[in-house]
């Protein structure tokens, strides 16, 4: 072997260590992230704003991880050293990961600070020592390396982080229990903090940034100029426009087309892989191509948002607004990686990049629900991107582009910008003038229309494109069951069956307009479970059904899981499980523990009705295996709706201790044995799979 050779395989061998602590620390990163919001989810509600708080923490301690690697260079090699060792240390009193039950909510309301706080109290120190891993060790290598340009490590960072979040729902959660899955995961760091010491006990003979300036300024001549503020500032917003867009596209889908997990990830995947392909090699950022087709991506999502276009079909939407999403993300992120200062500046660099995606954590988790009453911060993102990349591109328009393509491309992105803007005046005034009222918390935008002409106009509660109950405003028609409760639905069915015998008392998870208790009569009690105390004021306000009951109407704030936990034993007739998360249920509501508490609630002979009419997820399958397991017998009640009627098709399973009122002929005629060709485990608060139950 040739000393060229024997200096190249050296200089490989030294990069492993470096490698596998970037790539381990991203990897541990990503996977954290779902595996604790999977354990707190039952806690607060199970909404897919839940993610949306969690991935608000995520963002804003990954800010705090780069911030430490920043300040950490200002020390001694042997005080960065001892520091990061004292932490990697104590992060090790925090294991195994095991959220307090005592952070439970015991009271209503938006639950953002609560969920920051548990996730700093269960792994904050570890994931801010991850988190800083990536620009730290890249800083270090750039000390030891003069000259060397180590961004390459950042695609290797984010390929870590998207192996762990593809790999999560494909390879762990399948077959891992969550209490596995966090001692999996321990282990995972243990080997992470034996790399990273590693790396402490290297740095530690590195030379003083004073004894090494005059091999930078050599190695990185005409490089090493300081950043200017202006600079800066394009930084932290070329990475805050992306990062909102990111958090928009991922709401959007989820409430509006198809709230399954694929369309968590799905955004998130391409968000990252154009960061790999960035910033791994300059040459895959092709300038020209994705600054001319990012004007048509920017525009297509705008066009996709009007009230015109909004029930485009599932795949359309899904392939659209993701390939819009990524064309958008390689330009902002490939004008970053362009702009990338010396490494002398790298910790600074990755500092405002960080800064710049956790503000668009917080505007979208944080200022939005608070401010605006709609999904305002889309049509922001889309008009700031196209005014950020116009600036980028007038920046440095590049010395080999023609005088009439520089000119060109900046007016084309400056009328995208005009365009975006008008696009998104017009769709709020639409979605005002459509909506009796608009209003947005933590658990999402709702809004009340009202459709339909003459008698058969109809006032509805409305969450993205899914209907939560209405009534007709024709004054002998408002108080008719409609929309999924119609007398011949599963649940309306049957709780003419067991009113036959006196006086009802049922339950309800998930308050909705209120329909259900139409149904309650003079004497009778319905008490309903309801999460989402704007749910609750625009019920009372806009719809009949709970201030001109019949019987007596309760109606208990919070989680209805945990309001069960905390009650004496109600002896309900019935309990309709219908808590819909955009058009699904919650998964901590069809666990083996729900059901347990739905039982110790129920009556001699009672029922549970739970309502599974939705687009994308069969849930047959977990409602058959609870059955099977815990001994409930079950019947499913498929309704075909009437038109006329404001009723629409509905599909309900009924489950009960007993066969009694199965044995009813009414019921016996409509009711059908619960089947479904899928096989699943019984669903737990520790497991749970739904990509096994898409449809």
């Amino acid at each position: 072997m040739n000393a060229t050779a024997r200096t190249t395989t050296s200089a490989n061998q030294t990069l492993v260590l470096p490698a596998a602590t970037i790539g381990l620390g991203a990897f541990l990163l990503f996977l954290v992230q779902p595996l604790l919001a999977k354990r707190i989810l039952p806690w607060f509600g199970g909404s897919a704003a839940v993610w949306t708080a969690c991935m608000l923490f995520f963002q804003v301690l990954l800010l705090g991880g780069y911030l430490y690697a920043h300040l950490l260079q200002k020390l001694t090699a042997k005080r960065q050293a001892r520091l990061h060792l004292i932490l990697l240390a104590a992060s090790v009193l925090v294991l195994p990961l095991s959220p307090d039950p005592t952070w439970k909510p015991a009271i209503t309301g938006d639950p953002t600070f609560r969920i920051l706080g548990l996730l700093m109290a269960t792994v904050g120190l570890p994931y801010l020592l991850l988190s800083s891993t990536s620009p730290l060790v890249q800083a270090w290598l750039a000390r030891e390396r003069p000259g060397w340009q180590p961004y390459r490590l950042f695609a290797l960072s984010n390929a870590g982080s998207l192996a762990a979040l593809l790999g999560y729902p494909v390879l762990v959660e399948p077959f891992l229990v969550l209490g596995v899955q966090a001692w999996v995961w321990t282990a995972g760091y243990g080997i992470y903090l034996l790399c990273a010491t590693g790396m402490v006990w290297r740095v530690k003979g590195l030379a003083e940034p004073s004894d090494q300036a005059s091999m930078v300024e050599v190695a990185c001549l005409g490089e090493a100029v300081k950043p200017t503020p202006g600079l800066r500032l394009l930084w932290i917003l070329l990475a805050f426009a992306p990062s909102l867009l990111l958090l928009a596209v991922t709401s959007h889908l989820c409430t509006n087309v198809a709230p399954i997990p694929f369309l968590w990830v799905l955004p998130l995947c391409l968000y990252l892989l154009s960061f790999i392909i960035c910033f791994d090699n300059p040459r895959w950022y092709l300038r020209k191509a994705f600054i001319g087709m990012v004007v048509p991506a920017l525009l297509g999502m705008g066009w996709l948002l009007l009230p015109d276009h909004v029930h485009a079909t599932v795949r359309v939407q899904v392939i659209a607004f993701s390939g819009a999403l990524f064309v958008a993300c390689m330009a902002a992120h490939g004008e970053l990686a362009r702009l990338r200062p010396a490494p002398t500046y790298l910790t600074g660099f990755y500092l405002s990049l960080s800064f710049g995606g956790a503000l668009g954590g917080v505007f979208a988790g944080l200022v939005a629900p608070r401010v605006f009453s709609t999904l305002v911060e889309f049509p922001i993102a889309l008009v700031l991107m196209a005014i950020l990349l116009f600036m980028a591109w007038m920046r440095d328009p590049g010395t080999g582009t023609r005088w009439f393509i520089r000119q060109g491309a900046g007016l084309f992105l400056s009328i995208c910008a005009t365009v975006l803007l008008a696009m998104s005046v017009n769709l709020n005034r639409t979605e005002a003038h459509k909506s009796l009222v608009q209003v947005r918390n933590f658990y999402g935008a709702l809004k009340v229309v009202e459709r339909y002409e003459d008698r058969d106009r109809m006032r509805m509660l409305v969450h993205g494109n899914i209907n939560h109950g209405g009534q007709f405003l024709a004054g002998d028609l408002a108080r008719k069951p409609t929309t999924y409760y119609g007398p011949d639905s599963g649940v309306g069915l049957s709780l003419r069956l067991l009113g036959e015998k006196g006086p009802l008392k049922f339950g309800v998870v998930g308050l909705g307009s209120g329909t259900l208790a139409d149904y309650a009569r003079q004497g009778d009690i319905v008490r309903i479970y309801e999460i989402n105390p704007l749910v609750k004021d625009l019920a009372y306000t806009w719809f009949q059904a709970l201030p001109e009951c019949s019987g007596k109407a309760e109606v208990v704030m919070g989680d209805a899981r945990l309001s069960m936990e905390r009650e004496a034993p109600q002896a309900y007739d019935l309990i309709a499980v219908d808590a819909f998360s955009s058009d699904s249920i919650p998964v901590h509501l069809l666990t083996r523990e729900a059901f347990q508490q739905y039982r110790r609630h129920l009556s001699p002979g009672g029922v549970v009705a739970v309502h599974i009419s939705n687009l994308y997820l069969d849930l047959r399958p977990v409602l058959i295996a609870e059955g099977r397991d815990a001994g409930w017998k079950t019947r499913e009640v498929s309704d075909e709706g009437d038109a006329d009627a404001g009723v629409f098709s509905s599909d309900w399973v009924l489950m009960s201790p007993d066969a009694d009122i199965f044995r009813r002929a009414e019921l016996m005629k409509v009711a059908e044995p619960l089947e479904s060709k899928r096989t699943v485990p019984r669903w737990t608060d520790d497991f749970s799979n739904l990509y096994r139950i898409l449809k």
